[in-house]
């Protein structure tokens, strides 16, 4: 039996999240074009009849602005320390750039250095020359920063393409071990977080480049309505969704509270099918001036 951990790293928007996903074969970890999506260790299971695999979706390393950046590098940096595999992601539609080597730089530079996988991602977006040329140069890579690949995989979440493969090369690296988790479960993620991220992920749909940074949802309440016919549950969510500025909080409620209502319709529809039964979702939206850079708001938030 091989159990043990492996996480994902990569410049943010490298299709971590998606990849995990794929793995896990349920929507664990939410998704967006937006960067810095991920605010949280997210950690998957893996099972197969002789291994676990935990899967563990970190932030992406960028250059913080806010203490809530820096907050989250050092969760990163404190992920890797203690996984027996990182596979880095670079996608296959941008060109292998200062951001990645810095990343693989500085995973070289740890005390007792996982194994590493170098995962091409999104492969389906590329012609097969260009995806050949991308494997080339994460190859180049290996002389370059003095490490070493265990393997090199171009891999495509979104169409599923050798995500098996992805499984396979990961498992073997792993060291022998009991299983951390009983079999059937696909994460250790509670439920009231993973509901929040879902209303987080469908607010950030659509907004500009500054609104996904500032956006923050709390679950104020949660339980199944009282007096309700066996046969008829109903889960009642009381949710705040937390900006940094008045402006802000206009954004994400709309016109006529029109924007406000396309994000709890969307939604509810995911939370229902995670929970197993119809949702009513309250969403209010409160200010908390400049929270990602306020020690106290930070604490209070859980970061």
């Amino acid at each position: 039996m091989k159990s043990g951990f492996a996480c994902f790293v990569g410049r943010p928007n490298a299709g971590k999240s998606t990849l995990t996903n794929a793995l896990v074969g349920e929507k664990i970890a939410i998704a967006s074009s937006k960067p810095q999506t991920t605010r949280h260790v997210v950690r998957g299971i893996v099972n197969t009849d002789d291994a676990q695999l935990i899967v563990v979706d970190t932030p992406g390393l960028h250059k913080p602005r806010t203490l809530l950046g820096e907050r989250l590098n050092d969760l990163v940096h404190d992920t890797w320390a203690e996984v027996d595999v990182i596979g880095v992601c670079l996608p296959s539609n941008q060109r292998v750039g200062p951001g990645d080597t810095y990343l693989v730089a500085e995973i070289a530079k740890l005390p007792k250095r996982p194994k590493l996988v170098a995962l091409a991602t999104k492969s389906d977006l590329v012609s097969k020359p260009r995806l050949a040329e991308h494997l080339l140069k994460i190859a180049s890579l290996e002389t370059e920063l003095d490490i070493r690949w265990e393997a090199i995989v171009p891999v495509s979440a979104l169409t599923d393409d050798q995500v098996d493969v992805v499984a396979a090369e990961l498992i073997k690296l792993l060291p022998e071990g009991p299983k951390y988790f009983p079999d059937g479960e696909v994460t250790d993620e509670p439920t009231e977080t993973r509901i929040a991220e879902l209303i987080r992920e469908s607010a950030l749909e659509g907004v500009n480049d500054e609104l996904p940074h500032s956006l923050m949802v709390v679950i104020d309440e949660m339980g199944e309505r009282p007096d309700r016919p066996a046969d008829k549950p109903l889960l009642d969510i009381f949710a705040s969704m937390i900006v940094e500025r008045d402006s802000q909080k206009g954004i994400i409620i709309g016109h006529k509270g029109e924007r406000l209502k396309q994000i709890g319709t969307v939604a509810r529809l995911q939370i229902a099918e995670l929970v197993g039964m119809p949702v009513h979702l309250d969403l209010r939206v409160k200010v908390l001036k400049e929270w990602q850079r306020n020690p106290k708001y930070l604490n209070r938030l859980g970061f």
